[in-house]
Order: C-alpha cells, then structure tokens, then sequence
C-alpha cells in the first residue's frame, strides 16, 4: 500500500512534468465505485495551470495559490505518471490530464481504492482530517512527545495518523526492524535515546525509498523489505528468524531475536 514515500515520489514527478503548463483536457476512464469529482467539475481546470505541489502525509496535492486544488490519495494500489500524450497508456487510467506540449498526467488505479476531490485550502483540508504532523517534517522533541508517551505499542503509535502522518504498516515495521525494537513494546518504556533513535532512523529510511523513486529493489539488502515473510533468515542477527503476530489489528513483521519489548 502506497505511503509517504511513494506519495513524495509522484508529488515529485508532477512538479517535474506537470506545472506551469496550460491544461487543454481532463478524461475520466471508467471510475465506477470510486470517488472522483465529475466530468463538469474537473472541466474548470481546462485552461488553467497547476503551479504548486503540496504533500501531507499520504496526501498529495496539486494546485495554485488561489486554489482550486486537486487532492489525490493513491489508495491501495494507485500511481501517478508524467507521459507523452502520444504514447499508448497503461490499463487502469482512472484519470488523466493532458497539457499544451504533448504531455498528459495519468492516475492509474487497479483496485479503484485511491480517491481524488477538489478542495479550497489544503491547510484547511488537513487540520479537517485531524491528521498529525508529517512524518518528515516532524521535530526531535514534537516526536518524543507525540510517539514516546504513548502507553500503548509502539507499532500503534507509528501508525496513528493523528499523531503522525504518513507512516504506515510497512515502514513503521521497517523502523522497528532496523532499530531493535519490537513492535508490542510500550513506548512510554522505551529508554529517551532509543526514541530518538527510532525517529532518525524512521526519517533516513523513508528519504532513502524516496530518493529510489520507491523502487524496492534499489534498497540495501539487509533491510526487512527484501526478507519480508515468515521463517525467512534476519539480515540483521545470527540465529534469528522473520515471523508476524497482529499488533494493534495489523500484521507485524518483525525478528524476535534481536527486537526487544523492554519489560
């Protein structure tokens, strides 16, 4: 499921392909189930130019000063691609926006999960959500107390989008793996400097899949992505062994010999 890095990876490829250049038609593909603004809505866009992007969390965003803007979740399975208009698009394009030049923006989305609506203020559209600070942007100190007070496991915390957006089931495990952390541990037990710890490593690790582009493969290979299943060999101890217990409702891979609770 897409996350903030890949969220930070297609908010880059629209600033790369897609601002500052004269919208000459939006397209619908087939959006049935799916929640989508209509053909008339996205009409008011002809003619006019994206010329800022914003992200929050697992939100992207793409618009001007004045609004309006589009708000785009990738859902399950979505994708954001800068194409040629002449070439032959992929299956699944849920919408797509072509601009003066010859290029077009596809939102391609296999399950139909992503959404996009029009809205006014983004800032108002975030503060709406109740969604937490950005898990980029967040501060020592601002981490510490918003994750490492939580009485509860700290895999919950991660995840919790009011306390911290964008981190979700894949890379907050990818956090707790690399810095030895299970993921049942209390985070109000867990010591200050391993707080601090977990948050830069958390920050490294999504600008690194960033820096990728969110290709996987391009990660190093001790890293929990590529051993990601049951019984698998820990790239980070000997001896020890994948395995995944639910946490807080969520499947959590993790290596018990060398991720500690602290209690």
């Amino acid at each position: 499921m897409p996350e903030l890095p890949e969220a930070e990876a297609a908010r880059q490829r629209i600033e790369a392909g897609a601002l500052n250049r004269t919208i000459t038609g939006v397209f619908l593909g087939e959006v049935s189930h799916m929640s989508l603004p209509s053909a008339d809505e996205l009409a008011g866009f002809v003619g006019t130019q994206f010329t800022r992007t914003q992200r929050h969390g697992k939100y992207i965003f793409a618009g001007s000063k004045d609004g309006p803007w589009l708000h785009i979740h990738l859902g399950m399975a979505g994708s954001l691609r800068v194409v040629d208009t002449d070439e032959t698009p992929p299956k699944y394009v849920r919408l797509s926006i072509a601009f003066e030049g010859g290029t077009q923006l596809l939102f391609r989305d296999p399950r139909k999960f992503g959404h996009i609506q029009l809205i006014e203020d983004v800032e108002a559209f975030i503060d709406g959500k109740g969604l937490g600070p950005d898990a980029l942007q967040i501060g020592d100190n601002a981490f510490a107390n918003r994750v490492g007070t939580t009485r509860g496991a700290i895999k919950s915390a991660l995840l919790s989008q009011k306390k911290l957006a964008g981190v979700g089931n894949l890379w907050a495990d990818e956090a707790l793996y690399q810095t030895g952390i299970h993921p049942e541990a209390r985070a109000c037990d867990l010591p200050t400097g391993k707080i601090a710890s977990l948050h830069g490593t958390m920050r490294d690790i999504l600008g690194a899949v960033i820096d990728t582009g969110a290709v996987y493969s391009k990660l190093p290979e001790d890293w929990l992505i590529h051993n990601r299943k049951v019984g698998a060999a820990c790239a980070r101890c000997d001896g020890g062994e994948i395995t995944v217990k639910k946490v807080g409702g969520r499947s959590s891979y993790h290596c018990p010999a060398h991720q500690m609770r602290n209690d």
